[in-house]
């Protein structure tokens, strides 16, 4: 019998490899591409979580893939990232060359579900490329505008990144003679070694600039501005998780059997600590001072990294503690609502670029009375990355903070909680603007079709999730029982 993940990897594939044949036959005008892509993201969809619910091992791939709940969840976050972008493409993606983009799309989710379940280092490297070589292109797809300079820089950070993935996949191979995570993990408890402990480090970088956490976040603020927002939307909100869903796999189980040294001090717990604390307080800072909407979106990406590492701290610090749990609970529920509400927000952003032509926080002055349902996903977004009930990032920052607020790492709950309140300033500046400021003219601008529909569904999520939490937190609390330790 074939199982539910072979069917969505071969559809995915499939489908990325004969979109392009639209072009060829010159069928590429429309949205044509993007329904047949949006379609099969919705049956892909369909597909995982029939498998999610319902498991069964996948032959074919041996010990490649592990059909656990912590790929089931990360796998129906980033497909339904992507059915959000491909939806909304269909109005800000309008050239010849739409079935490209869609297949490359395709391609770029087909990584993203084969990273989500990878159990060998060798697998977890190949889909990390196949994930990251269609976006190098899809941030170079409009030549219009920026977009070449933020394909070139984003391109270099990446393959920066995947060659150090590669190194310490190979350091790994060289310690252990083996690829399968669970065998180095086993392999690492017997026998620490300095070796052992530069690969992690090397891990932790390379998943790092992905995952857009300082001091590898260099990249994100430009490619983000400079590549059509509704891939910037994709990156922030569905290739991210994928870095962290790696760091699971790999470095926080690892973490909770190897210390880097003997010194109580220079643990992983506490390396994850700084880097939450770091990453954080960078970000929000740096959003305060961004006159550019996409830029500043980007930033307050780099602060949801932050809050997300936290839930990392207390598992490496002691995996069977309680803390433990409620603390990855917390940052996979933080994993779940972060790319809703960024993606709501980069949407959102993606339809003022469209049809008003600027990016800037001007353009925002009284959007509330030029275009209402965009005004009002914006601010729910907002207010949901704030942390403010009834919203759904409320309860996932409340279990992060929660995890850590009565033991060693009390600090970095105060340094959340303030880190929240002070996001709230420059969220609630932007919502000032749209609803309290005039607009620079009084002109109705309209809302396209497709986009009220993503933002309805959107809002209802974010809305839905913070009234009703507890099956979102049980789904999370699900992948947190498949994590190896």
């Amino acid at each position: 019998m074939i199982d539910l993940l072979t069917v969505t990897i071969v559809l995915l594939g499939a489908t990325g490899l004969t979109l392009p044949l639209l072009q060829v036959a010159k069928k590429g005008e429309g949205a044509l591409a993007g329904y047949i892509l949006s379609g099969v993201l919705g049956v892909s969809l369909l597909l995982i979580g029939a498998f999610t619910l319902s498991p069964t091992s996948v032959s074919w791939a041996g010990t490649f893939l592990s059909p656990d709940q912590l790929g089931g969840v990360f796998a129906l976050v980033m497909l339904g990232v992507t059915l959000a972008v491909s939806v909304a493409s269909f109005e800000f993606i309008k050239t010849s060359s739409n079935p490209i983009y869609y297949s490359l799309l395709a391609f770029t989710a087909l990584g993203m579900v084969l990273l989500a379940y990878s159990d060998d280092l060798l697998m977890l490297f190949v889909a990390w490329e196949l994930m990251s070589l269609p976006t190098y292109a899809l941030a170079g797809f409009d030549k219009k505008s920026r977009s070449n300079e933020a394909a070139v820089k984003y391109a270099i950070i990446g393959a920066m990144s995947s060659a150090i993935i590669l190194y310490a996949i190979s350091l790994v191979y060289g310690l252990t003679g083996s690829t399968q995570i669970s065998v180095v993990v086993e392999f690492l408890a017997a026998r620490p070694s300095a070796l052992a402990g530069v690969a992690i480090l090397l891990f932790i970088a390379g998943f790092g600039f992905k995952m857009s956490i300082v001091p590898f976040h260099m990249w994100i603020p430009d490619a983000y501005e400079g590549a059509p927002t509704t891939v910037s939307t994709l990156l922030a909100s569905a290739t991210k998780k994928a870095g962290f869903v790696a760091a699971i796999r790999v470095v926080l189980v690892a973490a909770t059997v190897y210390t880097i040294t003997k010194s109580p001090v220079f643990t992983l717990a506490n390396v994850f600590a700084v880097l939450a604390l770091v990453t954080m307080t960078v970000g929000n800072i740096s959003a305060l001072t961004q006159k550019s909407m996409t830029r500043l979106l980007a930033y307050s990406s780099i602060a949801q990294a932050g809050y997300i590492l936290i839930g990392f701290v207390p598992f490496a610090a002691n995996p069977s503690s309680a803390a433990a749990t409620l603390g990855m609970t917390g940052a996979i529920l933080h994993v779940i609502n972060h790319a809703i509400l960024k993606g709501a927000a980069f949407l959102a952003a993606a339809l003022v670029l469209l049809q008003l032509k600027r990016s800037d926080l001007g353009a925002y002055n009284g959007l509330a009375k030029r275009m209402p349902v965009t005004a009002l996903t914006m601010a729910i977004a907002l207010l949901g990355l704030a942390g403010v009930p009834p919203l759904n990032g409320f309860w996932s920052k409340l279990l992060l903070f929660l995890s850590v607020a009565n033991g060693p790492f009390w600090w970095l709950a105060v340094a959340g909680i303030l880190n929240s309140a002070f996001s709230l300033g420059y969220y609630a500046w932007i919502i000032k603007r749209m609803y309290a400021d005039e607009p620079e003219s009084p002109e109705k601008v309209r809302e396209p079709f497709w986009f009220v529909v993503i933002f309805a569904v959107l809002i209802g999520l974010i809305i839905g999730i913070g009234l009703f939490p507890q099956q979102a937190i049980n789904l999370a609390s699900s992948a947190v029982s498949s994590i190896h330790a």
